[in-house]
């Protein structure tokens, strides 16, 4: 097969060229049969797969799913217009207060996935700063350590767009603030709250948590919480409450109260369903999968999606790749590993077994220097293991990729509606996949989309419309609420 055209783009619009063996390993033909088609006729997007078949058997014969007589040149331009017209919105990017400081931030271009350079390099308008606490103990002095742990991250986002950047980054609390930011040229800071564990056994916290910027939680991560339990308990089969705790639905009630949106992903799906059966509000999956094409108890079944549906919500499809293809994934990781493992021992660098998140959990317990010096080093050695990782390893074990992204937004673009679907990386918390593994890169996204035949609007959509609009309904349900209603 000839590779006649680059598949992703850096940031500067350099060509990306993954390798041909990636762009020809059957992904999901029909969910990507008939959006030119689909677009063309404005048509509804559950398509019969039958019918589906057959459409993408006649798109072959004529040359693909892009429309005729497009050039890359001609997609390129279109989805780059598209990209600069539309505001781009990710859902869940993790952080590290260390790079909150006057000293080192994310002015820099620090070695972290997100940062306002590669935001601004990247066309991406609005980064969800996370405000994320690890699950322990369910006592007061476990509630004590996480509330300050998650003080500490309020403190961080409110430090960087209010003293440290607020020329470039400003907090937005509502849909309007983020369309008057991005108008004035700046980018967007919004903030979740990954685990509902600070709030302790205080319900008062979650106004608290609102008054602080927190425009949405989820009730638990990995590991049982004192609201609901999460979806590790598929892995042990240990469960602490079955669902959703007496305070979890407390929590519940008063989120929709206070205007903060309920995020799904994480919890177990008992809890979930439990959630979606109890809330007033529209709820989201800040960054989440379709179980059916990826398996692992972090990504949504059917079940769940449909519900999420019926509540109005929206599922943000995460761009993690043991998510996305956790078998594609593995083999590739493997592979590219065994190279980097060779690479690194005859540079003598001392690699940790475990791969990517191996490295990232390292890295937590460094000093900023160390941290700094670390990812230098594992940075040249990367450089060095990247050539022989394209040629050896890429023909027989592809990486996941932007492709495999949108094939999971396709999936459930089809099977519960485009109104419900966003887009979000988990960057800097183990996200990033091939062609969008930094912000810099997120163009690549747009592109895909456009590839697809997915139009401006529906891109928009996809990108922050839906995601934006939940916002404005929980917030009107809240006000109601306040009012007696």
């Amino acid at each position: 097969m000839a590779r006649t055209a680059p598949t992703a783009y850096n940031h500067r619009l350099e060509p990306i060229y993954f390798s041909d063996t990636v762009m020809s390993t059957p992904m999901l033909p029909v969910f990507q049969l008939g959006r030119a088609l689909i677009h063309a006729s404005r048509a509804p997007r559950r398509w019969p797969r039958g019918l589906a078949a057959v459409v993408l058997l006649a798109l072959a014969a004529c040359g693909g799913t892009e429309p005729a007589g497009d050039t890359e040149a001609d997609l390129v331009e279109r989805a780059r217009g598209i990209h600069e017209r539309v505001i781009t919105l990710d859902t869940h990017d993790d952080i590290n207060t260390a790079n909150f400081t006057a000293e080192r931030n994310y002015t820099q271009d620090l070695p972290t996935q997100v940062t306002l350079p590669k935001m601004e390099a990247g066309g991406l308008d609005v980064s969800w700063l996370i405000v994320y606490t690890g699950q322990g103990p369910l006592t007061p002095d476990g509630y004590a350590a996480g509330y300050a742990n998650a003080l500490d991250k309020f403190d961080a986002i409110h430090r960087l767009t209010e003293e440290i950047a607020p020329e470039r980054m400003e907090l937005a609390l509502t849909s309007d603030d983020v369309r008057r930011i991005v108008a004035e040229g700046k980018s967007v800071a919004m903030i979740g709250v990954e685990n509902g564990y600070p709030v302790g056994e205080d319900i008062a916290r979650v106004e608290e948590f609102y008054e602080r910027g927190a425009r949405y939680m989820s009730l638990a991560h990995n590991g049982h919480s004192q609201l609901a339990d999460s979806n590790t308990g598929e892995g042990s089969g240990e469960w602490l409450h079955g669902g959703l705790s007496d305070l979890g639905r407390e929590a519940v009630a008063e989120m929709n109260r206070v205007g903060i949106m309920i995020d799904l992903s994480h919890p177990s799906k008992e809890a979930n369903l439990e959630t979606l059966a109890l809330t007033r509000a529209p709820v989201i999956a800040s960054h989440s999968a379709a179980r059916a094409l990826g398996e692992h108890s972090r990504n949504m079944d059917d079940e769940q999606l449909q519900a999420l549906a019926e509540n109005g919500g929206v599922i943000q499809t995460v761009a993690f790749r043991s998510y996305l293809d956790p078998e594609k994934n593995s083999a590739h990781n493997a592979a590219a590993q065994d190279v980097i493992a060779q690479v690194a021992d005859e540079m003598g660098f001392d690699m940790p077994e475990g791969g990517r998140r191996a490295m990232f959990q390292a890295m937590q317990s460094m000093s900023d220097e160390e941290r700094d010096a670390y990812m230098a080093e594992y940075e040249r050695v990367q450089a060095a293991a990247e050539p022989r990782i394209r040629e050896e390893v890429f023909p027989v074990a592809p990486p996941v990729s932007v492709t495999d992204l949108v094939d999971h937004v396709d999936y459930m673009v089809e099977l519960i509606g485009l109104e419900h679907v966003g887009i979000s990386s988990d960057f800097d918390g183990g996200g990033g996949v091939e062609g969008w593994d930094d912000a810099s890169e997120t163009f690549n996204v747009t592109l895909e989309l456009v590839r697809r035949g997915y139009s401006e609007e529906e891109i928009g959509m996809l990108w922050s419309g839906n995601l934006l609009r939940v916002l404005d309904e929980v917030q009107a349900v809240a006000a109601e609420i306040q009012a007696g209603g």
